[in-house]
């Protein structure tokens, strides 16, 4: 189920909780929407639960990261937006689905700059143009909240079929898988640090081995334990029976979890969600064919992907009146030079 909390103004959010079908449950319909609080609308996720899905998987992270770094490395600074605050922006819409500019006028009213909004802490009001911050933290409960100038703000979403107030990341889809990669790791790193994938029960059932004996093997196998581990151990037992010394695993879940077939398959899910081709990820092939080659992979990338979120980004330059946003054009990577010949 999906946990609900309760905002200052009574408007109740739907957290991400156990998993869950999204048609299982009617009511779960109902929180896909922006409620009204009072004085702004309530996003229809968590954000801050989105914050934190940022870094919910290592393919999940870099591939926002990739994508805005090839936006970055592209852009043309402008007096009014400079490299720092366009990555922040290109971040937010990334990971958040929205992306906040305010515009800085100076005393004659021109404007002087572009500063980037985090969009954590930025709400929507229900006048055109009006936008609020939220103080860290207090989510506007104890703090004073800031309310931009009437049309001093530039809000980039990605559309939601649900409601046109705020944007939704387009990966959603992919969060369970991401949640799964997650569990599977700390799962297995929950085991390890347990212990018990060492352990195993010593059967000596031999009667032909003494106390004398026992004793020494106790204080042989105390000793292979630390530094200089996984050594061998030698018994003799001349005249023993069959199974008189045995070794009983306590342990079996290595064997017998799907520990590399889950991570292969999320993997797959988060990398499709987001449509980055692995090698640019630096995943490894788990097959001699390989990816392909990185530059073609790249090259289609770049044109169905980013030039794309370029485009979208230009709605900028509608909405200031001037071409903010420019790029430089994509250089396609040089083709391997053939070593001379010796």
């Amino acid at each position: 189920m999906n946990d609900l909390i309760e905002t200052a103004g009574g408007a109740k959010l739907f957290t991400f909780g156990d998993a869950e079908s999204v048609l299982d449950r009617r009511e779960l319909l109902d929180h896909v929407e922006s409620l009204w609080n009072g004085k702004w609308f309530e996003p229809p996720v968590p954000l801050r639960a989105l914050a934190r899905c940022y870094r919910v998987s290592p393919h999940h992270s870099s591939a926002i990261i990739v994508k805005r770094n090839l936006l970055l490395r592209h852009f043309r600074p402008h007096r009014l937006l400079g490299r720092g605050d366009f990555g922040k922006w290109a971040l937010d819409f990334l990971v958040m689905g929205n992306a906040y500019l305010e515009r800085v006028d100076n005393l004659a009213g021109r404007p002087m700059a572009l500063k980037h909004s985090l969009s954590l802490y930025t709400r929507r009001g229900r006048d055109d143009g009006q936008f609020y911050f939220l103080p860290k933290g207090n989510w506007g409960r104890l703090g004073q909240v800031h309310e931009f100038a009437r049309g001093s703000m530039f809000q980039l979403s990605e559309p939601d079929v649900a409601q046109e107030i705020y944007g939704l990341p387009e990966y959603l889809s992919a969060m369970q898988s991401a949640f799964l990669n997650e569990g599977a790791t700390l799962f297995r790193r929950r085991y390890y640090l347990n212990g018990s994938h060492a352990g195993f029960v010593f059967y000596l059932s031999e009667a032909t081995i003494d106390n004398q004996d026992v004793d020494d093997i106790r204080e042989a196998l105390r000793k292979s334990k630390g530094p200089g581990n996984f050594r061998n151990l030698f018994i003799n037992a001349p005249n023993g029976k069959k199974d008189g010394v045995q070794i009983i695993p306590i342990s079996e879940v290595a064997a017998k979890d799907e520990f590399l077939g889950i991570k292969g398959t999320t993997r797959d899910d988060i990398l499709a969600a987001h449509r980055v081709p692995p090698q640019l990820l630096g995943v490894i092939p788990q097959n001699n064919g390989g990816f392909g080659d990185v530059r073609t992979a790249t090259d289609v990338f770049f044109d169905n992907e980013i030039v794309p979120l370029q485009t979208r980004t230009l709605e900028l330059n509608d909405w200031a009146g001037e071409e903010i946003i420019a790029y430089d054009d994509y250089q396609p990577a040089a083709p391997a030079q053939p070593s001379p010949a010796s």
